[in-house]
């Protein structure tokens, strides 16, 4: 969003900023995962949040709460791109991920706690609707196991009675896989990291301001050593840099009203495009079905449209019987960043070494955000990253 000279809220000279060790950009998942990570190396920085919204406003608070290790793609197709050994350490990096999110912000909480929060590990499943997608999948659970990664293979009786879902051909179990109420969750990211936070600030730009970089919003400018930029789907606005390695792409999502508790865990469907998962409230939520308008579901409206919700109500209607006549409650949509590779990034630009970034988690960004935070720190204190990620790659 730009504003203009009559929107603008300051008189601003030479002395109308606040100055920072370092500035991030972005108040959702990653940006405070970078936050968090950075104060614990150094408790002395003097670091400042700057959201254009509230904290977890954009994708992070928009999405299905799903902490699911992997990525975009089943298992077996990451071995087709990158190989048995490369394919694991995306998956093992994920997996880090949870369990760095336990042990740093979970492990001090009450049961009572992790109930308010949302937290449960109860695996998550990957359905088949077809038997070539479940031969696909049996070929995935085959390369897990032999990789040490723990799974289970599902029949379609199985399906049921385990998640309620019919005409499914099967289906497999990730095990490690957990889901969280994804505000809270920053909420208490925000809680145990003590630095300045900015809500409703949206940067318009950053420039060169002798050793310094000059970050200029629409309330005030700040001042920074160092800038962190942590938009995601956003970063194209923030740089043109970004423009051929992130795409905003739109996700969209209904809930339907209570019923009672009936699945062992978070599923997802054809090919990992459609997910759904019962809240511990009894609330459905599914999202998915952006390939039924895949042209149009790009760029940064967050509005919802009738073909894919009608999509979305649909599946339920099909296979969830549990759901039958159940109304809709909320439908809503976020902007996601998918990565020209579907991999993450972090990373340093080039041509200005002040400048740091994260971001490109294609839909899975509390999978994957907090671990690539602690990298971000990593890269910033030069320890080395690990190779899938780094932003050297493009």
């Amino acid at each position: 969003m730009s504003y203009s000279y009559w929107q603008d809220q300051t008189t601003r000279s030479s002395q109308s900023f606040s100055h920072y060790d370092m500035v991030v950009i972005g108040g959702g998942i990653s940006g405070l995962s970078a936050a968090y990570w950075l104060k614990k190396e150094d408790p002395s920085l003097k670091i400042a949040l700057l959201e254009k919204g509230e904290i977890a406003s954009g994708a992070t608070g928009r999405n299905a709460g799903f902490i699911t290790c992997g990525s975009v793609e089943h298992f077996n197709r990451l071995v087709e791109r990158w190989g048995e050994s490369r394919a694991k350490e995306i998956w093992m990096f994920s997996e880090t991920n949870l369990e760095l999110l336990k042990s740093e912000l979970f492990a001090q909480l009450s049961s009572e706690d992790l109930g308010e929060l949302g937290f449960e590990e109860k695996g998550s499943f990957s359905l088949a609707s077809t038997d070539s997608e479940f031969a696909e999948l049996k070929k995935t659970a085959e390369l897990m196991a032999h990789q040490g990664i723990e799974v289970e293979t599902l029949s379609s009786t199985e399906v049921e009675q385990r998640v309620g879902g019919v005409q499914f051909s099967g289906g497999i179990k990730y095990i490690r896989d957990a889901s969280i109420h994804p505000v809270k969750l920053c909420h208490l990211l925000q809680n145990a990291t003590p630095i300045d936070y900015f809500p409703h600030h949206e940067v318009s730009f950053i420039e060169a301001e002798g050793d310094h970089r000059r970050v200029r919003t629409n309330k005030q400018d700040f001042m920074a050593d160092v800038v962190v930029l942590a938009g995601n789907g956003y970063l194209p606005l923030l740089d043109s840099f970004f423009a051929d390695k992130v795409f905003p792409t739109r996700g969209q999502i209904l809930a339907i009203e209570p019923v009672p508790s009936f699945m062992e865990g978070p599923c997802y469907a054809n090919f990992v495009l459609d997910y759904f998962r019962q809240l511990p409230n009894g609330v459905m939520l599914i999202g998915g079905f952006r390939q039924l308008e895949k042209v149009t579901e790009v760029g940064y409206s967050d509005h919802t449209t009738d073909v894919i919700q009608q999509a979305l109500y649909e599946f339920l209607q099909t296979h969830i019987p549990q759901l039958s006549g159940k109304k809709v409650t909320h439908r809503w949509a976020g902007i996601m960043g998918f990565s020209v590779d579907g991999q993450p990034f972090v990373g340093a630009k080039a041509d200005d070494p002040q400048i740091f970034y994260l971001g490109g988690f294609t839909a899975h960004g509390l999978g994957l955000a907090f671990h690539s935070g602690k990298c971000l720190t990593d890269l910033m204190f030069g320890r080395t990253l690990p190779e899938f990620i780094s932003g050297r790659r493009f």
